[in-house]
């Protein structure tokens, strides 16, 4: 058997997967994600859960694929990501929730092909015929380009200062808001406490 490689790919990507308390610009590459939209507050929506336990089933199994395959390469699952958007952006609001577009999603290595991907969701949907969120999963390249980003510490529900520091720096850098509101999620809601939760917030700019 080929002798096991270990990459942390968060460390790999350290630029793009951790974040200062203070807003700073990134250049974000194409990349491949395991991606799922829907439309709704991501709080009470049933679509969104659903969503999020297809992503992971995918990515567990794309994952151990690859472990337990002739590549024999260990990598840990990446954060869970959102875009967020409304179809009039000027009216984006996170106190509106309900008006929201999204698409949840999680980073793939090159190793993750296609072929890995489709048995993956083959083998997803055999084990859990029930979650039909796991037909609409795919493998999809997404590239951002520049991007300003911050981190925030502390509940969702109070992102909004956050997201309107973000903004303003955009803003001093002689820039714009360009495309969709991204949220990396760094900590599981289920095991930290509320105020320790750690989100980089993302926002792709373009020079006005």
């Amino acid at each position: 058997m080929p002798e096991m490689t270990k990459i942390d790919y968060k460390r790999e990507l350290s630029e793009l997967y951790r974040a200062g308390r203070e807003p700073g610009i990134v250049d974000v590459p194409e990349l491949a994600f395991l991606m799922i939209d829907g439309h709704g507050d991501p709080n009470t929506a049933a679509e969104y859960r659903e969503a999020i336990e297809a992503l992971y089933t995918i990515a567990y199994g794309a994952k151990f694929a690859v472990k337990r395959g002739p590549q024999a390469v260990d990598f840990g699952v990446m954060p869970l990501e959102g875009l967020w958007w409304t179809q009039d952006m000027s009216t984006f609001s996170t106190a509106k929730k309900s008006d929201w577009d999204w698409t949840t999603m999680i980073m793939q290595p090159e190793q993750v092909s296609r072929a890995v991907f489709e048995q993956a969701r083959e083998t997803a949907a055999a084990k859990k015929p029930e979650l039909a969120a796991i037909g609409r999963v795919r493998l999809e390249r997404f590239a951002e380009g520049p991007a300003a980003q911050v981190m925030h510490v502390g509940p969702y529900s109070t992102e909004g200062p956050t997201i309107e520091r973000l903004h303003a720096f955009i803003a001093e850098q002689g820039c714009e808001c360009s495309g969709k509101h991204h949220e990396i999620y760094l900590s599981d809601p289920r095991r930290s406490a509320p105020e320790k939760l750690k989100t980089i917030i993302r926002q792709p700019i373009a020079a006005t």
